[in-house]
């Protein structure tokens, strides 16, 4: 049976923006209330009073909160090199029984080539491909009997590498997502590695995505 503590739980649950501002103790709690009442009414299918739903504001358990816990700001003070490389081209391709033969002849000839950024992830129906735009003109000759479903251009790639264990670590990717949303940077890509976690963003937005993930380690 919902109760509106519940119903409070998971509109604060599904709106990470609202949890952030609550364990900040930047929102008020009356306003926000009245904000609330009518989503809530709907979900009880009856009508609530403002100050009981901001009686279930003020219980409401906060979640372990990620950015003092001690391991995480381990993790962050411990992040190595942070490298940006622009100049990216990002390719879609419906997968096929001959997909893996074309990249093959990309991976031949840019093998040699450590200057040339290469990424690639297979999804169930389609693969991604992220490359330095120098090689686009490889790219159609190899993909020439592909199905091209994407291609962006105007890329540039943000690549941070992470301590050993990262990934037993809670909320570390949480922080970095919700630190680029809190200043309105989309993600065009995402890659990822063991210890090494990439963000792909478009060109006029790299230089300020920059500063948020240097920031990190503040």
């Amino acid at each position: 049976m919902k109760t509106i503590a519940s119903c409070v739980q998971e509109i604060i649950a599904s709106s990470p923006f609202l949890e952030e501002g609550l364990s900040r103790d930047i929102i008020n709690f009356s306003a926000l209330a009245k904000d609330l009442n009518q989503p809530i009414s709907e979900m009880l299918r009856k009508p609530v009073k403002d100050g009981a739903i901001m009686m279930a504001l003020r219980r409401h358990q906060q979640p372990l909160h990620l950015e003092n816990s001690s391991r995480l700001k381990a993790v962050f003070n411990q992040l190595g090199d942070i490298t940006v490389r622009s100049n990216l081209s990002d390719f879609t391709f419906q997968n096929s029984k001959t997909l893996i033969h074309s990249h093959s002849q990309i991976l031949e000839k840019i093998s040699a080539n450590h200057q040339i950024f290469y990424a690639f992830t297979r999804g169930m129906f389609e693969s991604n491909m992220i490359i330095s735009t120098s090689e686009k003109e490889s790219i159609f000759e190899a993909f020439k009997n592909e199905t091209q479903i994407g291609l962006q251009d105007k890329l540039s790639a943000i690549s941070i590498y992470l301590p050993r264990g990262n990934s037993k670590i809670a909320g570390l990717y949480y922080q970095i997502f919700k630190r680029l949303a809190w200043e309105n940077i989309t993600i065009y890509e995402v890659v990822s590695t063991t210890n090494e976690f990439t963000i792909v963003v478009e060109d006029h937005l790299v230089d300020k995505a920059f500063s948020v993930i240097k920031r990190l380690k503040d």
